[in-house]
């Protein structure tokens, strides 16, 4: 079963009359924060792998034997 638009919009009146404006509006604020620092959180993380591969990385070609 979807939620369809006036479900999602009861919901939200809902919440914010138990709550009240600041505090969903802090909570929000909170929210985008921890979105925030999770995306950073994940680039630092991937970075530091992609570091880490590259300082390992060797040259792992053939060598080519004279033929004399």
């Amino acid at each position: 079963m979807q939620m369809g638009p006036w479900q999602l919009l009861l919901i939200a009146v809902v919440v914010l009359v138990l709550f009240g404006r600041g505090k969903v509006s802090s909570l929000m604020g909170e929210v985008g924060k921890g979105i925030t620092a999770f995306k950073k959180g994940v680039k630092d993380g991937t970075e530091e792998i992609e570091r880490e591969a590259a300082s390992t990385a060797k040259d792992v070609t053939p060598e080519e034997k004279d033929k004399a």
